[in-house]
């Protein structure tokens, strides 16, 4: 049992705690049905990799090998969520002008857009509100720093959706 042994503990950990990180990500975003399919593969997983390192606990190096696996996974398995997107983003975009075009072109794009103009210390100032999936966050990043450059914004997930016009086509 040499260096393959390890990397098979590396690689068993790095899936299992990927699943983990997926699983718990999905339970937090609501998708509780898809988060009990991971866990069941995500336990098969566990168990079969700590056996491998609780049958072999007189080497260390086996000991390194799971705690390695275990870090790679974390990292792993945050990327695998980023790259999938799932739920939703709103941004809240306020620019120091209150030019109604702002929010006819991000419509125009096919964002939902509220607006409202609102007090700010130096005089009235656009508020907007735009809600769309995460896989299309960095599109409207993109499009708010070409349209508004100068916009102050800030990025929260909403929890639950409900109500709106298009909310049915967000969906998934």
């Amino acid at each position: 049992m040499g260096l393959e042994f390890v990397l098979i503990i590396i690689g068993i950990n790095i899936a299992y705690v990927s699943f983990f990180t997926l699983r718990l990500l999905m339970v937090i975003k609501g998708y509780r049905f898809a988060a009990s399919l991971v866990a069941m593969v995500e336990v098969f997983v566990y168990l079969k990799g700590l056996g491998l390192v609780l049958d072999n606990l007189d080497n260390p190096v086996n000991l390194a090998a799971y705690c390695i696996g275990w870090g790679m996974g974390v990292f792993v398995g945050s990327k695998i969520e980023e790259y999938l997107a799932l739920g939703y983003i709103t941004l809240q975009v306020v620019v120091d002008s209150i030019d109604m075009e702002v929010p006819t072109k991000l419509r125009q794009l096919g964002f939902g857009v509220t607006s409202w103009v609102a007090e700010g210390r130096d005089g009235p100032r656009l508020m907007m509100q735009v809600l769309t999936k995460r896989s299309n966050e960095k599109k409207l990043w993109k499009h708010i720093n070409e349209i508004a450059p100068k916009a102050f914004v800030i990025s929260f997930e909403p929890q639950q959706l409900k109500g709106g016009f298009w909310v049915r086509r967000l969906r998934p």
